[in-house]
Formats: structure tokens, sequence, C-alpha cells
């Protein structure tokens, strides 16, 4: 019953995953999205940005300078996916992301699922 009950919270968690990431090609799509350290830093700085979206496998240098900028101008951000699922959502390679329009940011918070947030 409980390994049931895990395979059916496995298959919720990776259906949210794949509908966020669709989510994120659509705001790309929308011109609701930018991506690249440098673009979502001056998204961050220029207070464009709803929701900071990093890899699980950012590498630590580049987490901690995001994750700064993010606490110091009170942006939420999440650690979520990796850089193979969001490059292969996105047609490009890219480990962060920025939301820039507010009803992005809600319907990716809406399924987010157990992704970790600020």
């Amino acid at each position: 019953m409980n390994n049931e009950i895990e395979a059916m919270n496995e298959l919720a968690e990776a259906v949210n995953q794949k509908r966020q990431l669709q989510l994120l090609g659509l705001a790309q799509k929308a011109g609701d999205l930018v991506s690249g350290t440098d673009q979502v830093i001056l998204a961050i700085e220029r207070k464009k940005a709803k929701l900071v979206v990093i890899t699980e496998d950012t590498s630590e240098s580049s987490q901690k300078k995001l994750l700064n900028k993010c606490v110091h101008y009170n942006v939420p951000y999440t650690i979520f996916g990796t850089s193979m699922q969001l490059s292969q959502a996105l047609g490009k390679k890219r480990n962060v992301v920025a939301l820039t329009n507010q009803g992005f940011k809600k319907s990716f918070l809406k399924t987010k699922g157990n992704t970790h947030m600020n």
C-alpha cells in the first residue's frame, strides 16, 4: 500500500514538473522570461524579475551569487529541475531563468509541488 502511494506521489510530481517546464517554454515564447545568469541578474536589479528559477545543478558559486541578489532585492526564487531539463524546455542551454510576468509566476507556483522556494 505504501509503495502504491509513493508511486502515485512520484507520478504526480513528474506531471507537475513537466507542466512547469512547458509553462517556462510558453513564457519564453510570450517574451515573459529572461534567461542566462547575466540577464537574470539585470532583471533582478531592475525589479522586473517576479520569480527566479535556478536548476539544481547550477554551480555553487553561481547559485550563491543569484541567491544573494534575490534576497537583497526581495525576489522569490526556487531551485528546480536540472539544466538539461530546462535547456530542453527552452531550446537553448540554460541553468537559470526569471519569469517577468506575475501571471506566469502564479501559474508556476500553483503546480510547484515539492520544489523549494524562498
